[in-house]
C-alpha cells in the first residue's frame, strides 16, 4: 500500500510540561518568541508559567491576545503584522483551535522570506513559502489542531476557508493536561464530541484512509469514550483529562492524514454565520449525517462500535452494530447535556436554504464523505435538526 503519513516532529505528553517550556525550545535557538492566544486564556493566567519559563532564560516574549473564535482574515493579518514588527523568530500557539490555527498562519505570514498573501494560500497545497518555527500547546481536548496541517479562516463574506499544507504541521506539540483542569463542563463536552467526530470521519474517509490513520482513530475513540464521562462528572480528574487530551491529539493525527467530511462541511456554515463553537456545530449535525451515511459506511461504523464496546458487539449483525454506534454517540451527546436543535442556538429557519448552499462550497470536505451529498441532502439534514 502506498501512503504518506504526516506527523508533528516532536510530541510531549506530560502534565506540567509547559513549566519547563524553555528547556524544550533550546534546540530552536530562538531569541524573540511570539505567543498567540486569546483574551480569555490571558485573563485566566494559563500561559503565565510558560511565559515565566521563557523569560527566565533571557528570551524576549511577546504575547498577542487578539484571537477570537473563528478568527477572521483581518484579525490574522493584524496578528502577523504584530509578529513582524517585533522581529519574532519562533511562534507559539497557546489555547484552543482558533489560537493554534491563527499561530500556523502567523508562522507563515511573519516569515521574512514569505512572498505569498493569505489569499494565495487558501486551498490544498497552495503554500509555497517557508514559515517560522512553530510550537503548539492546546488548552482544550478537541480540535487536534496542534498536529494538523489545516488552518480555518473566516473570510470577509462570512464563509470559512481552509489553508491546507504540510508546512502547517508544527515542529513540536506539548500536551499538558493540567492546563485543561479548569475547563467549563460545556467546553469539555463540546470539544470532546468534536474529537470523536474527527476520529470517526477519518476512519470512514473516502480518500486517503490508511492503516496508520485507522490506528490513531480507533485509539482516540477508545480514550475519549472512556474518559469523557469522567471529565464531565469530575472535572479535576487529571488522568481522565490526560486521556482526553491525548485522544484529541490522536484524532487530530488521524484526520490530518485521512481528512474529515460531511459533518464538518455542514458544521462550518453554522459556525461562520452564527458564531457557534465548532464542537457544538459538529454535535448538532453528527447523528443525522451518520444516518445518511449508513448505506455506504455501515461496515466501518460497525468496526468502530466493536472497538469501543466489544462485549455488546459480539454476535450482532453489521447493521445492528452500526446503529449501536449512532446510539452510543447519542448517549454521549445527551450525557453532555448539549441541546441538539438548531433553533435552540438561534438558527433561523429562513436560513436553511443558504446554509445548505454554503455547505456545498466545502468541496474539499465533501469529496471525502462515504456517500455523495448534494444540496438537497444538506437542506434536509438541516431541517431535521432544526
Amino acid at each position: 500500500m502506498n501512503l504518506r503519513f504526516l506527523s508533528v516532529t516532536t510530541l510531549i505528553s506530560e502534565s506540567g510540561c509547559t513549566v519547563e517550556l524553555s528547556e524544550h525550545l533550546k534546540t530552536f535557538k530562538a531569541t524573540s518568541v511570539f505567543l498567540v492566544t486569546d483574551a480569555g486564556i490571558d485573563k485566566l493566567g494559563l500561559a503565565e508559567p510558560a511565559i515565566t519559563s521563557l523569560t527566565s532564560t533571557g528570551l524576549r516574549v511577546t504575547v498577542d491576545t487578539q484571537v477570537t473564535a473563528d478568527p477572521s482574515e483581518e484579525q490574522i493579518l493584524k496578528i502577523a503584522d504584530h509578529a513582524k514588527r517585533v522581529d519574532s523568530d519562533l511562534i507559539i500557539g497557546f489555547g484552543g483551535g482558533s489560537s493554534m490555527d491563527a499561530a500556523k498562519l502567523v508562522a507563515l505570514l511573519a516569515c521574512p522570506d514569505q512572498t505569498q498573501t493569505i489569499e494565495q494560500m487558501y486551498g490544498v497545497d497552495q503554500v509555497t513559502g517557508n514559515r517560522l518555527p512553530l510550537i503548539q500547546i492546546p488548552t482544550t481536548a478537541g480540535t487536534g489542531s496542534e498536529v494538523t496541517p489545516v488552518a480555518i479562516v473566516t473570510r470577509p463574506d462570512q464563509t470559512k476557508s481552509g489553508v491546507v499544507s504540510a508546512k502547517l504541521i508544527a515542529d513540536m506539540a506539548l500536551l499538558d493536561a493540567s492546563l485543561t483542569l479548569g475547563l467549563p463542563r460545556h467546553i469539555t463536552a463540546e470539544t470532546g464530541i468534536d474529537a470523536m467526530v474527527h476520529a470517526i470521519e477519518a476512519y470512514t474517509s473516502k480518500r486517503l484512509k490508511n492503516p496508520i490513520s485507522d490506528m490513531h482513530a480507533i485509539k482516540a475513540l477508545q480514550l475519549i469514550h472512556g474518559a469523557l464521562p469522567k471529565t464531565l462528572s469530575h472535572g479535576d480528574d487529571l488522568a481522565a483529562r490526560g486521556d482526553m487530551l491525548l485522544g484529541a491529539c490522536l484524532a487530530g493525527q488521524a484526520f490530518a492524514n485521512a481528512p474529515v467530511a460531511a459533518v464538518h462541511a455542514l458544521a462550518y456554515p453554522l459556525g461562520a454565520r452564527y458564531h457557534l463553537a465548532h464542537g457544538l456545530t459538529n454535535a448538532l449535525v453528527l447523528l443525522k449525517v451518520l444516518e445518511f451515511n449508513l448505506s455506504h459506511a455501515s461496515a466501518l461504523y460497525a468496526e468502530l462500535f466493536a472497538a469501543l464496546e466489544p462485549d455488546q458487539a459480539r454476535g450482532q449483525s453489521v447493521d445492528k452494530k452500526a446503529a449501536m454506534l449512532i446510539d452510543l454517540l447519542h448517549a454521549h451527546i445527551s450525557e453532555a447535556q448539549i441541546k441538539t436543535r438548531l433553533r435552540d442556538h438561534g438558527v433561523n429557519q429562513r436560513d436553511l436554504d443558504s446554509l445548505a448552499s454554503d455547505a456545498m462550497q466545502q468541496t474539499r470536505l465533501l469529496i471525502n464523505n462515504p456517500r455523495e451529498m448534494v444540496e438537497a441532502d444538506a437542506r434536509r439534514i438541516y431541517a431535521e435538526v432544526w
